[in-house]
């Protein structure tokens, strides 16, 4: 009988055959997710599989995604898990996808609304997008993904882009970890992404009166203030660069002693004479962008008439479309239970669209499953989850009135002092520039150090150019050999037109790989001959692209 190697109470021992109860599943559940992601994982030293795992939880997300060609399996997986993306609730049809919502029809003529985040800001000024990836008419399976976020493509996990890589020098740009990039990857935007920058202008009481929001600001052009609305505040929308000025806003200046002119001028004009100086918002050098979303935060304390008068109809606004939500709600809840049941479930009850149904006690006792003929465990239990998800719904309703009317009727917690508070989104691209830091999957990572013109960059035999010339010292004595293999096997299927799965620890081997290379009708050994950009001229060894 052999021996093999196995744990014994978490320790490592060899042990005989027939002593081995359990097996490992999968040899991928040693390591973490963010390890679970780096094919060829077994061909790397692991403090660079550390630095690898680190920095892909790091990446930027980028707005044109795409999964990559060599991949581990568990991409899928891990966006499914993450709650960045949309998954339908139940089985149904697509009614209608756009940009910012989709509504599944499912059983029973039910209509499930997913609504989709827009540009809503996450860590480090990044941005949360979502996007449909179903069209109108689509089946989908509870569970499926049916709109992607941020680095995701079709619902599984994309964090960077497959791009043609050389492994040599390139005079020198490319010592000691810096890395040559060619002006193809700015201009297609491959790793150009959006963030968000977040802008506040607050107002107090100054002793000498209150500041306040306007669009009227003395000595400033028509033409600045064209994009700003009545309150003084930019509207969303509006594309903005430094100097711009966001929000507008006056604050009083120091009376000197008035002369009797000023008088005259303030008895004729009122404010108009009055002297304010500009304090307005502006967009500060280095950003420019779209303004997204404008917020204003205020105490209710000191409201006119009005505006209270406002306030309450927005209140019944709010009611009434509660109600009328409501009443659809109870409409369907009703049908349901008639296709369980056979019949209307109770006399008692009436419902109609006017939004009789006030009282949600009221409204439990008359839908009380104590006052139905249920026929069988069966009928009742099916009967049981109706209600209990209607009820669900109810409420969830009544707490999103209470919420709004609250934030409507209390105003917002603001700082001691400040009597209102506007916040102002811009959403801004950023380009792939010298200086940024980009790196692989194996902890092969480097910082850009040339942007080249495509004409300039070394180009294969049949006039393709590299985009990324990496150095190849970074290699050897880092023992990251997995990016090898990945260049290697990558190249292969972008040939054949195929993705390769290489789960950690049951990668393909050397020779599956050589065989790869055969069929796409590549060298075995992964090099080629590659053409300087600027002579034209063949280079002596041949590169491992």
């Amino acid at each position: 009988s052999g021996r093999v190697m196995g744990r014994v109470n978490g320790e490592f021992q060899f042990v005989d055959y027939d002593k081995v109860e359990y097996v490992d599943v999968s040899p991928a559940q040693i390591v973490g997710v963010s390890a679970a992601l780096i094919p060829f994982l077994e061909h790397d030293d692991a403090n660079r599989a550390l630095m690898g795992s680190n920095m892909q939880r790091q990446a930027v997300p980028l707005i044109h995604t795409e999964p990559p060609v060599v991949g581990t399996g568990m991409e899928k997986w891990v966006a499914e898990n993450s709650d960045m993306i949309v998954k339908a609730q139940e089985d149904g049809v697509i009614r209608k996808a756009t940009s910012t919502e989709i509504v599944v029809r499912a059983s029973g003529g039910r209509e499930l609304v997913h609504k989709l985040r827009k540009y809503s800001g996450l860590n480090e000024r990044t941005c949360l997008n979502q996007r449909p990836i179903i069209k109108e008419g689509d089946k989908v399976v509870k569970g499926q993904p049916i709109a992607d976020g941020p680095s995701t493509s079709q619902g599984e996990l994309a964090l960077g882009r497959n791009v043609l890589v050389a492994f040599m020098p390139w005079d020198g740009y490319n010592f000691e970890d810096a890395i040559i990039v060619s002006e193809k990857l700015v201009k297609e935007d491959a790793y150009t992404s959006i963030h968000i920058e977040e802008f506040e202008v607050e107002i107090r009481e100054t002793k000498l009166g209150k500041e306040e929001f306007t669009r009227d600001i003395p000595n400033v052009s028509e033409k600045m203030l064209r994009n700003l609305g009545e309150t003084g505040v930019i509207k969303p929308g509006t594309r903005v660069k430094p100097g711009d000025i966001l929000v507008g806003k006056v604050a009083p200046k120091s009376k000197s002693e008035l002369t009797p002119e000023e008088k005259l001028l303030h008895a004729i004009f009122g404010r108009a004479g009055e002297d304010v100086k500009n304090e307005s918002l502006e967009v500060p050098s280095g950003v420019e962008g779209i303004v997204i979303d404008t917020r204003t935060f205020f105490r209710k304390t000191n409201l006119s008439p009005a505006e209270k008068k406002k306030i309450k109809e927005e209140s019944k606004d709010i009611e009434r479309d509660m109600y009328k939500r409501m009443n659809e709600l109870i409409e369907h809840g009703m049908d349901d239970l008639k296709d369980v049941l056979g019949r209307a479930p109770s006399k008692g009850f009436e419902y109609g669209p006017k939004g009789s149904v006030k009282d949600l006690r009221s409204l439990k006792e008359k839908l009380s499953i104590a006052g139905m003929e249920i026929k069988g465990r069966r009928q009742f239990e099916e009967a049981e989850a109706i209600l209990r998800n209607l009820f669900t719904q109810i409420e969830a309703l009544e707490n999103e009135k209470e919420k709004k009317i609250n934030q409507l009727t209390r105003g917002e917690e603001l700082p001691t002092g400040v009597l209102e508070m506007v916040k102002v989104y811009v959403a801004t691209k950023r380009n792939l520039s010298v200086g940024d830091k980009v790196a692989g999957r194996h902890g092969n990572k480097g910082v850009i150090a040339r942007i080249l013109p495509e004409e300039d960059m070394p180009f294969l035999e049949d006039g393709t150019p590299v985009e990324i010339v990496l150095n190849p010292l970074g290699v050897p004595s880092r023992m990251n050999v997995g990016q090898i293999l990945e260049v290697h096997l990558g190249w292969a299927m972008k040939k054949l037109g195929l993705r390769a799965i290489c789960p950690p620890f049951d990668g393909p081997k050397e020779k599956e790989i050589e065989e790869y290379l055969d069929k796409a009708g590549l060298s075995r050994h992964g090099k080629i001959k590659l053409f300087d950009g600027r002579t034209g001229e063949s280079f002596d060894e041949p590169v491992t692209v």
